[in-house]
């Protein structure tokens, strides 16, 4: 995968090389291995530990073909890459920091209509938020038991993939 730090012209390659069992990542960055550590994760912020070294990340953007966020105040651009995805989705379900709290959304869509209120107790399987993808509705349904703490859309918004709709405590 490649990515772009602020205003640098500069490309870098990176990949994922593999994970491991307490929440690190083996990456190569510019042909250099490095362990990317997850600490925190929240609705659209992380903190990481990367080679020893703490930093604070701001997810800005996150669309199907890039992720703009801020790094320690430094814009940076990552092409979407699969295992990007799936390193993207790992964080936001492993339950550090509350990660499994959020329940996102599986396709890019419009809210059409959002059914729960927040404050009120929800069942796994409940419908929290209804999506229109393709001239197509799809609910999107409650991860787990639990608390309804906050909806993170309106109505008639736009949605990607992956984007964070509810909170559920």
């Amino acid at each position: 995968m490649q990515f772009k730090v602020g205003d640098l012209a500069e490309l870098f390659e990176g990949e994922v090389l593999r994970t491991t069992d307490n929440n690190s990542v083996v990456i190569k960055i510019g042909g250099k291995q490095h362990t990317l550590q997850l600490l925190k994760s929240g609705t659209n912020e992380f903190e990481f530990l990367l080679d020893n070294s703490f930093h604070h990340a701001k997810i800005l953007q996150l669309s199907t073909a890039e992720v703009k966020m801020m790094i320690d105040g430094q814009l940076l651009v990552v092409k979407k890459h699969s295992k990007l995805t799936e390193v993207l989705e790992n964080a936001s379900v492993i339950g550090v920091g509350g990660g499994d709290r959020n329940l996102t959304s599986q396709i890019p869509g419009r809210v059409v209509n959002i059914v729960a209120k927040p404050g009120t107790e929800v069942k796994k399987g409940d419908v929290i938020v209804v999506l229109e993808s393709m001239k197509m509705q799809v609910a999107v349904k409650a991860h787990k038991d639990g608390n309804l703490k906050e909806i993170k859309v309106k109505q008639g918004a736009s949605v990607a993939r992956n984007d964070v709709l509810a909170v559920i405590e």
